[in-house]
């Protein structure tokens, strides 16, 4: 049996970009997870150590990032890939990164991918 876990709307303050200044500086990001994992034994014997610890995940986010990268889909890619490595029982993952207002030439309150993996 499978379960879904969801972290929405952590914020981040970060450096990703395509221009300097935005990497150099920084600005606010949003990360969107759902993650699909192997239920196992978890609910059965109610076993915390068994799921899926959510505070790691969130730590694992946190990491990824600190990593600079010029694109949100690099970013987006970078946590997908940590989290399966990080968690076996994790099998899908779908992510979405956000970037608040950013530099476009006018008034836009974020722009995001997602991508599933």
């Amino acid at each position: 049996m499978e379960y879904a876990i969801r972290l929405s709307d952590m914020e981040f303050y970060a450096h990703h970009g395509c221009y300097d200044l935005e990497r150099e500086v920084g600005t606010r990001f949003v990360v969107d997870l759902e993650l699909t994992a192997e239920l196992g034994d978890v609910a059965r014997e109610d076993c915390v150590e068994k799921a899926v610890n959510y505070l790691s995940v969130y730590e694992s986010v946190a990491r990824s990032m600190e990593r600079r990268q010029r694109t949100i889909e690099r970013v987006a890619v970078n946590i997908i890939t940590a989290l399966k490595e990080e968690f076996p029982a994790v099998h899908h993952v779908v992510c979405t990164v956000s970037k608040l207002a950013p530099p476009l030439g006018g008034k836009i309150g974020r722009v995001s991918v997602t991508i599933e993996g």
